[in-house]
């Protein structure tokens, strides 16, 4: 059965774990081994190997594992790194169920590391919180991109190549104009992102070769340019149309970088906010180095929801203006990219920080979620947000404090001081701060996301060249685990009115469609 399976599967991933988890040398933690010698008795309890036949043991070496099924069929595989080799299980007719793939790995990759038990960050193995004190968002980009940081030649040369791509086709900005004037700016970021693509048909491999972009690297680098130079006048549109004010053209600057160090954010900042008449404008330095941490800080986190799709759509071949657009969709949804949000309207209901105690006694009773605490990967700080903090601060000593923020002070003091949310190491994370400060700089909440977006398509853009860069790479085509109905036979129609009716809940449309209902209803009809 599928359960004698999964259990099977895992008494044999417990085994290796407990006898394999060996590095340089060193033998596994306490802490880990008795939890792995506790599950793994818990299983033989249970006479889970009798009861499915199998029966796992350790080879020549810690690194090589031995499977065999009652039916007599034998695996011997080893472990790559840390890893199983998932395919091998087909080799006994096995597959391995990971809803979430919260423990699976799609490939290997060499941009980030999240060390989630010790709250750490690195980019390239440079620590985010160097980074984002020493380092401008644009030279971080390069280091996703290409592995090192850049000399003082590198950087003016990839600054230059990204900054004079920032200007878009009329089409596209006409496009833009033609959505409503409520339409969300991530709908009209995706729908734009997509569109983009068609500009560029030399770069799709659907009509130029399915290896066109693997094996011309300058074409491939052109995509890059592009794609980081117009994503972020596509956002200023997006937020100019909500607003109703006329796009602003990007200015560039030029060899001389008159933007100061941090272009890339000053220049976004200059599209959402100039006026005509103001030709010289540009935003506070210390606004726009702000938005640069920030920006470093989104700029890239491992195989997330949104990355992974872009992994999954460029398996395909497919064009890098699709896989973008396709991430970003990813991240429209409330699950990725709407966390900062929900802090907002979380802060919202408390109201005032007099009832902060009360908000959290309800969230203790599962009356309540706690937005912007605790992480999925980080079992402890989440280090950025130890870096926002310091940012949002001098932030609202310059636009003003609201009510909002000191109902979130107040939250996290009484949060970290109280047992029952230290215990289950539930600390401020990068949403928590981020939404605040978005929201002093005046940001609409619906444009979070779009600020989220802006600076992770330097990750995307890097696992997209990574993965194009990586030989033997095949298209993504997960298993699944059917559940639905064994082999039957058709029915005619005229036959199946003695069976259960199935019910269907169609919508039933707007008040107008009802009123043409009940007339067609009539007799006269």
């Amino acid at each position: 059965s599928f359960l004698t399976l999964t259990n099977l599967f895992l008494l044999f991933i417990i085994k290796c774990c407990v006898r394999g988890y060996i590095r340089s040398g060193e033998k596994m933690g306490s802490r880990g081994e008795r939890r792995m010698h506790m599950m793994l008795g818990h299983l033989r309890d249970n006479g889970a190997g009798e009861k499915r036949g199998l029966k796992v043991s350790e080879t020549s070496a810690v690194r090589k594992v031995k499977m065999e099924t009652d039916d007599g069929k034998v695996l011997e595989t080893y472990l790559d790194g840390d890893a199983l080799v998932a395919g091998d299980l087909a080799k006994v007719n096995i597959v391995s169920l990971d809803p979430g793939l919260a423990n699976t790995a799609i490939g290997k990759s060499g941009i980030s590391f999240i060390d989630g038990e010790a709250g750490r960050l690195t980019y390239r193995g440079y620590p985010i919180e160097v980074l984002a004190e020493k380092s401008t968002f644009l030279e971080v980009a390069f280091l996703l991109l290409n592995g090192e940081l850049p000399n003082r030649d590198q950087f003016v040369h990839f600054q230059d190549k990204v900054m004079s791509h920032t200007y878009v086709h009329q089409d596209l900005t006409n496009l833009i104009r033609n959505f409503r004037y409520d339409a969300h700016p991530m709908g009209m970021f995706v729908s734009a992102m997509a569109a983009l693509g068609t500009f560029y048909p030399d770069a799709n491999p659907a009509l130029q070769g399915a290896e066109v972009l693997v094996n011309d690297k300058a074409l491939r680098d052109k995509q890059v340019f592009r794609i980081l130079g117009k994503a972020p006048t596509i956002a200023a549109c997006a937020y100019r149309h909500r607003i109703g004010r006329p796009y602003n053209s990007p200015n560039p600057g030029s060899r001389t970088n008159p933007w100061g160090p941090h272009a890339y954010a000053s220049s976004f900042l200059t599209m959402l906010d100039r006026f005509d008449i103001e030709g010289d404008y540009k935003p506070h330095p210390k606004l726009a180095r702000a938005l640069d941490v920030l920006f470093i800080l989104h700029a890239e986190h491992g195989l997330n929801c949104s990355t992974a799709a872009v992994r999954h759509i460029s398996s395909a071949r497919t064009d890098p203006y699709t896989c973008i657009s396709g991430a970003a969709g990813a991240l429209y949804g409330p699950f990725h990219g709407g966390a900062n949000e929900a802090v907002l309207r979380m802060l919202e209901r408390i109201g005032d920080k007099a009832n902060v105690p009360a908000f959290l006694e309800r969230v203790k009773n599962r009356e309540e979620k706690l937005m912007g605490f605790g992480h999925r990967v980080y079992k402890n700080f989440d280090p950025r947000s130890r870096i926002l903090k310091s940012y949002a601060y001098e932030v609202f000593d310059l636009v003003g404090y609201q009510p909002l923020i000191e109902v979130a002070k107040e939250l996290e003091r009484v949060a970290l001081q109280d047992p029952f949310f230290v215990k289950r190491k539930l600390y401020p994370n990068v949403d928590f701060y981020s939404g605040l400060i978005y929201r002093s700089l005046g940001f609409p909440t619906d444009f979070f996301p779009v600020l989220f977006a802006l600076p992770r398509v330097v990750g995307w853009l890097a696992h997209w060249v990574e993965s194009l860069e990586t030989k033997g790479a095949k298209i993504m085509r997960p298993k699944q685990v059917y559940t639905g109905s064994p082999v039957r036979q058709y029915v005619p129609m005229a036959e199946r009115w003695g069976e259960a009716p199935l019910t269907v809940n169609y919508p039933t449309g707007t008040a107008a469609s009802r009123r043409r209902e009940i007339s067609f209803q009539h007799p006269h009809n």
